[in-house]
């Protein structure tokens, strides 16, 4: 299989640094202001969906379509846009749309640019926390925040006795599969913030994140920027993370592999 040849990626990097901050002046010049929810679910749960979402991912769509227009993408609202071509863009326009219904700024737009089905660059852009992170290749990951960049890096000194932990489980797993891992249920010091804690993580400022339920959208623009930190992330039975569900994502291998150990209960 051809491989994606590393000398492109500036050209993908870039395209993304300049959307996060369109995506942030489109927010506060359009969007900021009323919106409408609605329930996917109709009364079969709460998944709600927003005005803004769609105008989010329109946007999103519209820039990839100006420079990159054979491309494939694959959105939350707007379904799968196909080609022939290799490179396929996966687009969460509100990751976190509860926390956006509600005013609480730790939503965000996530993007992600895969290469025959395997994500090499994401973008995680936080409008209202005004900070963006990006990882330029598979091994260099930044954060800008008020327009000033610096390079990101795992905790990589995390041991199991100090490890700090954010994961989530209320509403997606159920209270007798929670008694099945009672250890990591004591360890959960800090709530997950949806892509905020996998970028925390990637930042070393969490060695732990555990998710359930993930869909492509969620998951894959934070494969590479977790990676390109120095990170480790699989689902919990230790698969391939690009194919979402539950998720586990450590600062190294050693306390991924104790992590995977203590969520065999609930892994399957």
């Amino acid at each position: 299989m051809k491989q994606f040849n590393s000398k492109n990626y500036p050209i993908y990097a870039n395209f993304l640094n300049k959307l996060a901050k369109d995506l942030t002046s489109f927010y506060y010049s359009k969007l900021n202001r009323t919106f409408k929810v609605s329930n996917k679910l109709k009364g079969k749960g709460y998944d709600p969906v927003t005005t803004s979402d769609k105008a989010f991912e329109k946007f999103i769509r519209s820039k990839i379509k100006d420079k990159f227009p054979n491309h494939q993408v694959i959105g939350e609202e707007f379904g799968h846009k196909k080609s022939s071509s290799d490179f396929t863009w996966v687009i969460d326009p509100i990751d976190g749309t509860r926390s956006f219904v509600i005013g609480n700024p730790t939503w965000s737009n996530l993007i992600s640019l895969n290469y025959k089905g395997n994500p090499i660059l994401g973008l995680a852009n936080f409008p209202v926390l005004k900070k963006y992170y990006l990882n330029y290749s598979d091994k260099i990951a930044y954060v800008v925040s008020n327009g000033k960049r610096k390079k990101i890096s795992v905790n990589k000194k995390a041991t199991f006795k100090n490890v700090k932990v954010s994961a989530a489980f209320h509403g997606w797993l159920s209270l007798d599969k929670q008694k099945k891992i009672p250890q990591i249920l004591k360890l959960m010091q800090f709530p997950c913030s949806d892509a905020l804690s996998y970028s925390h993580l990637a930042e070393g400022r969490v060695d732990i994140v555990i998710q359930c339920s993930n869909k492509i959208w969620d998951i894959h623009p934070l494969i590479p920027i977790v990676k390109a930190a120095g990170g480790y992330i699989s689902t919990w039975d230790n698969k391939n993370a690009i194919n979402a569900g539950n998720i586990l994502v450590s600062s190294n291998k050693v306390i991924h592999n104790k992590f995977l150990k203590l969520l065999k209960p609930v892994s399957k």
